[in-house]
């Protein structure tokens, strides 16, 4: 049964935990055992908490055992401060409860690494987060006695990526880290959904650590605790998704459509991919796409002010769940 539950099968790519077990809960027909989850809605934001708390269910979702916490807010697209402003105080509390469960105390030190090619928009959001996060290792390192109660070491670096710098970002914060010596590591990055209305309207924050360029296709060498000997806290917003998930989903919702109008035109009309499985129907749309360039990744043409908001959200969040002095209430205050 694990096997058959196992999402290598389907070939969907998706670096949201929270989607993983969708498709496993589908591909299987139920809840996936050794995986727990929760969803709360409050102001418009969904907040999911998914618990791996087995190997079998992390085999299962194809994610590493660890807590998954996303936040979905569909009505960012519009721009609305009033919401993200909101979005970034629930990002905060979110975030405090992973720091505690960690065992990050309040005068811990922070590392802050923005993964991510800063010159491909898509990709920018973590050296996007570090250029407006609030960095104080320095007072603290020249000037201890004249720093505010309410602040904590926190140091932050984008370290590029491997085809700018020549190296692994996982080596550059290795070094970092046995230098600076933080207690803590905390990762941001770009990741890939395989559903578009999630793209630059959702969250992700998880205790496992990060694998760099996983979410397309790349396998980089990880920033982990293991790796590390720090915990490492990662946060990622999906900002790209494949169009063989596009065009499977809109196939998918065609069917929909023409049954919701018209008594059973979606199988008359759809033939033989109305009896297609999930998974089969989407290796039959990447077989069409193959001649084109294998599959391609599309990001929506509003993402240079989407990526934007996104950053200060999380930088928001970021100041005010590391700095007590940092007013929770007004965290987007804090971001210049």
């Amino acid at each position: 049964m694990e096997d058959a539950l196992d999402l290598r099968r389907y070939d969907v790519y998706t670096d949201l935990a929270l989607e993983a077990k969708e498709i496993a809960e589908a591909a299987g027909g139920g809840p996936i055992p050794g995986v727990l989850s929760d969803l709360l809605e409050e102001d418009g934001i969904k907040v999911s908490r998914v618990h791996v708390q087995t190997d079998q269910g992390s085999r299962a979702i194809g994610k590493m055992p660890g807590r998954y916490v996303t936040l979905e807010v569909p009505d960012l697209r519009k721009g609305d401060t009033g919401l993200q402003d909101k979005v970034a105080t629930r990002f905060a509390k979110e975030f405090e409860t992973f720091l505690e469960q960690a065992g990050v105390g309040k005068t811990s030190k922070i590392l802050i690494v923005g993964l991510g090619n800063w010159n491909v928009t898509p990709d920018a959001l973590g050296p996007l987060v570090v250029e407006n996060v609030m960095v104080t290792r320095q007072f603290f390192e020249l000037m201890p006695d004249q720093v505010a109660p309410g602040y904590r070491p926190v140091s932050a670096v984008a370290p590029g990526v491997l085809g700018i710098t020549g190296i692994e970002s996982s080596e550059i914060v290795q070094g970092i880290v046995e230098r600076t010596r933080p207690d803590a590591v905390i990762a941001i990055d770009a990741l890939a959904s395989k559903a578009l209305e999630r793209v630059n309207t959702t969250i992700q924050i998880a205790d496992t650590g990060i694998h760099p360029g996983s979410g397309i296709g790349n396998k980089r060498k990880g920033i982990t605790k293991e790796i590390l000997g720090v915990p490492v806290i990662a946060i990622g917003v999906p900002t790209v998704v494949f169009a063989s998930n596009i065009v499977n989903d809109c196939l998918r919702m065609l069917e929909e459509h023409l049954a919701s109008h018209t008594q059973n035109a979606g199988p008359q009309i759809m033939g033989m991919m109305h009896q297609m499985a999930e998974n089969e129907r989407l290796q039959l749309v990447k077989e069409v796409l193959h001649p084109l360039g294998h599959d391609l990744i599309v990001t929506p043409k509003e993402i240079d002010q989407f990526i934007e908001d996104i950053a200060n959200i999380i930088a928001s969040g970021l100041n005010a769940s590391l700095h007590d002095a940092v007013d929770s209430s007004n965290v987007a205050a804090y971001t210049h």
